[in-house]
């Protein structure tokens, strides 16, 4: 069933219930990344464009690569229907990465990556989301080097992963030339662990980690926090 949402910048997203629909991460992500002026900008893996047209303004050149016909095509209605200029969707696998886009062709990456290794986690109803919860056609790896091909020195990614799997993400990341720069943990409350780490590297930078106060979803009370309420444009 198709729906649509409007997203706190005012643009609109097409969604259909085959496919992963918008959730919190990319919210949080784009709210995350700091996207220098006139970049241009990669969202790998991009579904059916959510993180990008949440990370969008009208001085970047935005390029959604997504492996799914379907999620790539509800995409294009999505670039269409909000008339783009500065937005594109190419359907491909990133594991072809070299055939698709130019070596060092962008200038940041953002990237809501599959949560779970292959036959871990849980398992989704269909293929579709199958693919976008589970590493099973590209795993962390693959999309690292996917990452470092479109990125030359000086380039930055942001990506929402799981904290149990940070460890592979930070030493994948600067096996690749990649210095993280600033990390920051997702909690639903003060009291809980957290469930979902945020991270941004720069390719070729010196040491240096900030890491941020946690962002927290809820107040002591239940209630969204006031942080989470302005992310999301309440």
């Amino acid at each position: 069933m198709l729906s649509a949402e409007h997203l706190p910048n005012g643009l609109t997203l097409l969604q259909d219930d085959r496919f992963f629909k918008l959730g919190q991460d990319s919210v949080l992500l784009s709210a995350f990344a700091r996207i220098p002026k006139r970049a241009r900008v990669l969202d790998l893996g991009c579904g059916t464009g959510a993180l990008a047209l949440l990370c969008w303004r009208d001085d970047l050149t935005i390029t959604g690569l997504e492996l799914q016909p379907g999620p790539a095509d509800l995409f294009a209605q999505s670039i269409a229907q909000n008339k783009l200029q500065n937005v594109r969707v190419v359907q491909g696998d990133l594991r072809e990465i070299r055939r698709l886009l130019p070596h060092a062709s962008m200038q940041y990456v953002v990237c809501n990556p599959p949560y779970f290794a292959s036959n871990t986690g849980k398992h989704a109803a269909n293929s579709a989301h199958k693919t976008a919860r589970q590493d099973e056609s590209a795993d962390l790896d693959d999309i690292l080097d996917a990452i470092a091909w479109v990125l030359p020195t000086g380039g930055q990614c942001s990506i929402v992963f799981r904290p149990e799997r940070l460890c592979p993400l930070l030493s994948g990341l600067a096996s690749r030339g990649f210095t993280p720069k600033r990390l920051r943990f997702v909690h639903q409350t003060a009291q809980s662990a957290p469930s979902a780490v945020l991270v941004s590297a720069k390719r070729g930078a010196g040491d240096g980690l900030i890491v941020e106060p946690p962002l927290l979803v809820c107040r002591p009370d239940g209630e969204l926090s006031d942080e989470y309420r302005t992310i999301y444009g309440k």
